[in-house]
């Protein structure tokens, strides 16, 4: 079986994707890839180890007429250019993760008869999505919420987000090692998402006392490469404090982190909530405010009404509550066992299992 991953823009739509493609070629699938020439996914793609077909896509402004016009001009262009490699290689099944990408792509598989398969990874469905949903055979879901923009739920498959063999696998003992923890000692786990957050930042920060004070408490704080700089000068870290806070810009073992950590804080993108949930490591979330239809705030809603995890506002970061619930995270074994359960019973860890299930129950339908 054939199966070909589009996605691109932002790693939110490339991490699903791969982590679906690891799954398939266990199955004994062939995976291919399409995305941008330019976007992230060319590198991220190709370090996989799946072979990457570049197509042409890019966004609109609907306020600025001449973006609509090139915009549209490329995803025609493109359409015509998979049709040809689709042609060639015979897909069985494509599978649609968002960004402009993926209309071009799955508009080639309709126009050819092949089934498409599309994946949300947010609770606010992507306006790539929202038009692929249409014609698309099954539209697998991370939130019931964002199932109210498909007009027939009869295709609807709530499958959670599918989360990179790297992180479900990741050790523990190699996370700790990384910081010379010591056996006893427990792990707070602060970042942002891949730029970071100056709000948590600035909260995190101001409980610079109260934290080291905590006897065995590391604080391993990914500050994002813009923030580094500033972070680091505000903490004025001695020598022997920075044994205990850890300030790094990026993080690109992201997985050992994860896994070495006891408590977190950090934003609700889709990515990351994924991979706190297949963990199930208790949690702050501090949805990102400018988020598109504010879906960061729907993603950590859902997750918190489920009972894995505390939630602030990012305007609110700097009052006593968010202390509050950082020390509950910290002191409260029941909360943090709680939260635990609740996030090992979302199932995350099977979501891309589910999603290959789907995505080969739709192929073998088809042919």
């Amino acid at each position: 079986m054939l199966v070909v991953l589009s996605g691109g823009g932002t790693a939110g739509h490339i991490n699903p994707a791969l982590a679906l493609a690891e799954v398939l070629r266990d199955r004994g699938c062939q995976v291919e890839y399409a995305g941008t020439p330019q976007g992230v996914e060319a590198r991220l793609v190709p370090q996989a180890g799946v072979s990457f077909t570049p197509f042409e896509a890019s966004g609109f402004n609907r306020t600025r007429p001449a973006t609509i016009v090139k915009g549209v001009s490329k995803i025609m262009r493109s359409t015509k250019e998979a049709k040809r490699w689709f042609e060639r290689i015979k897909p069985d099944v494509v599978v649609g993760f968002g960004g402009y990408v993926s209309i071009p792509v799955a508009r080639a598989a309709n126009a050819l008869g092949i089934p498409v398969v599309i994946h949300e990874q947010n609770s606010v469905m992507g306006m790539a999505n929202k038009y692929l949903a249409k014609k698309a055979a099954a539209v697998c879901l991370t939130y019931q919420h964002s199932a109210s923009a498909v007009a027939d739920k009869g295709k609807i498959h709530l499958t959670g987000n599918p989360v990179r063999s790297s992180v479900l696998r990741a050790s523990r003992s190699a996370g700790r090692a990384m910081f010379d923890m010591a056996d006893g000692e427990s792990m707070l786990l602060v970042f942002g998402g891949s730029l970071g957050a100056r709000h948590i930042n600035e909260a995190v920060a101001a409980m610079k006392d109260e934290l080291l004070a905590r006897e065995g408490l590391h604080v391993v704080h990914i500050t994002g490469p813009k923030e580094f700089d500033r972070v680091s000068e505000e903490l004025a870290l001695s020598p022997e404090q920075q044994k205990r806070w850890h300030v790094l810009g990026y993080q690109d073992r992201m997985g050992e982190n994860l896994a070495a950590a006891d408590v977190i804080v950090s934003r609700a993108g889709a990515t990351s909530l994924a991979e706190i949930s297949a963990l199930a490591i208790p949690a702050l979330l501090v949805p990102y405010p400018h988020a598109t239809e504010d879906h960061q705030t729907t993603n950590a809603r859902a997750y918190v009404d489920a009972g894995c995890a505390f939630m602030m506002p990012d305007a609110e970061l700097a009052s006593e509550e968010f202390k509050r619930k950082v020390r509950t995270l910290l002191d409260d074994a029941d909360v943090r066992a709680s939260m635990a359960k609740a996030a090992r019973e979302q199932k995350t860890a099977d979501a891309a299992h589910v999603l290959a299930d789907v995505v080969m129950g739709v192929a073998r339908s088809a042919s």
